[in-house]
């Protein structure tokens, strides 16, 4: 059985920011399953047992070998959208997580062809589809920290 394909995923969704208005993103390579080459933030299935914030910090690890400094859940959000020609259903709970830019690193070099950081009024190009649904929630999240 397939995640998200013969039944709903979840997974949390992570959007690391510096506390200065700086979010880190990584380029996807060719891979990943989907959206390669394209700027992404971070993100990752739960596995059973799991709680979300436990979710967020093992995937921040495997990701970017940080720990959060504070986690603030944004929103859940329903997302249907396709694979190729292949349906998929997601339930991704979202999250704005700060960390101290100076310990991230690429986790898995596999999947990442870098990383960067970015003011949200400077984001590099092309982005997730994903990602824009996000960033009010994260800019007015950010605008209150």
């Amino acid at each position: 059985m397939k995640r998200g394909v013969d039944h709903i995923g979840v997974a949390c969704v992570f959007i690391c920011h510096d506390g200065q208005g700086n979010i880190l993103m990584h380029k996807r390579s060719m891979n990943c399953r989907d959206e390669q080459g394209v700027w992404d933030c971070g993100a990752g299935s739960m596995e059973f047992g799991e709680t979300f914030e436990e979710t967020v910090r093992r995937e921040l690890m495997e990701e970017y070998h940080v720990v959060p400094i504070d986690l603030h859940q944004l929103y859940v959000k329903n997302t249907l959208r396709e694979n190729g020609e292949t349906p998929t259903h997601w339930v991704h709970v979202i999250y704005a997580v700060r960390i101290d830019p100076t310990t991230a690193a690429i986790g898995e070099p596999d999947k990442m062809d870098g990383i960067g950081w970015f003011p949200l009024n400077a984001l590099p190009d092309p982005l997730h589809s994903a990602l824009a649904s996000h960033l009010p929630s994260l800019t007015r999240f950010l605008s209150q920290v």
